[in-house]
């Protein structure tokens, strides 16, 4: 079956959420995070993804983006996780999946679903601005 095609709508907030490959802890060091953030900013500045939170753990990311503009969103994920993995591979001397699947997508209405992203920090014991344990 064709995969759904994926819609993005200009001035929507959408919370964007990537699994590592078999939900294994491919975040765990720190400068993983650090390099995952470094090309989220990087995509900020090519493409003009506007980032509104993010946070990453140990095994997943969380992204909340706002729309501003077509292929926008999908081009900063194409450049994030195509880098992450690529670097990540590189540093480890190995090949194959870094992401599990696809990038999952769902439009939020921004004051209920910030606080909930904010409670889903919380639970998961946020350190800092986007890194966690």
């Amino acid at each position: 079956m064709p995969r759904a095609n994926r819609y993005f709508l200009l001035d929507h907030v959408w919370h964007i959420t990537h699994g590592c490959h078999q939900k294994q802890f491919l975040f765990k060091f720190a400068r993983g995070r650090r390099r995952y953030l470094h090309w989220v900013f990087e995509a900020k500045k090519r493409f003009g993804l506007c980032v509104l939170d993010y946070m990453v753990t140990s095994n997943h990311i969380h992204l909340l983006v706002k729309d501003t503009g077509p292929n926008v969103i999908a081009q900063s994920i194409q450049l994030i996780t195509g880098r992450t993995a690529q670097e990540y591979n590189q540093r480890r001397g190995t090949q194959g999946a870094f992401w599990e699947d696809r990038y999952h997508a769902t439009a939020v209405e921004a004051d209920e679903h910030l606080h909930r992203f904010g409670l889903h920090r919380l639970k998961h014991g946020a350190r800092g601005r986007g890194e966690s344990s």
